[in-house]
């Protein structure tokens, strides 16, 4: 990264793409679900990438600077209405570590369907903390919050996601529940 930014030798921006290329791609589709979407999207961050290279100043991981880009670019593009996305969330996600009990135990499909009804922002937040593993910090650095709103609304988007797991089991046995009573009659 320094050697581009200290060159702008197209080889070394390449060794970038090619590293962080398939990282910044899945992140994109987790946003819109939508492989020419992510691609688009992947393309436009890049370019962004060209641009706003230089006003990187070390204070963070690289790879924390650039998923930052990531999220703010895919959000504004939710925002401003520019692609229409639906957010999804296609890894297994584990919610329940050590302070995280009363959280169920999701399957990735369980997941997903919770997660799609959730506020992008929220989303964001869950897959920052507990798919991409960053600490409380990084995801203040990130959305540029104090750490303290960072844990507020985790634990307010934990708190939602369960709220609507919940509800989606509780539909679910409903559901069930009709379909025994017709073979019972």
């Amino acid at each position: 990264m320094a050697l581009y930014v200290s060159s702008q030798r197209n080889e070394y921006f390449e060794e970038i793409y090619e590293r962080y290329v398939n990282k910044v791609y899945r992140k994109c589709y987790s946003f819109v679900y939508n492989q020419e979407k992510a691609e688009d999207l992947t393309h436009d961050i890049f370019l962004k990438l060209i641009v706003k290279i230089g006003s990187f100043k070390e204070t963070s991981k690289f790879s924390t600077w650039l998923y930052s880009i990531t999220y703010n670019y895919c959000m504004d593009q939710i925002r401003t209405g520019k692609k229409k996305t639906e957010v999804a969330l296609h890894e297994n996600i584990d919610i329940s570590d050590d302070d995280d009990s009363g959280l169920p135990d999701f399957q990735s499909d369980e997941i997903n369907k919770s997660l799609r009804q959730m506020a992008p922002d929220e989303r964001a937040i869950l897959q920052m903390k507990y798919q991409e593993d960053f600490s409380i910090k990084e995801i203040a650095d990130t959305l540029k919050i104090t750490e303290s709103a960072v844990k507020m609304r985790l634990m307010r988007s934990k708190e939602k996601l369960k709220k609507i797991y919940l509800e989606n089991i509780a539909v679910f046995v409903l559901i069930i529940m009709k379909i025994l009573s017709l073979f019972e009659k």
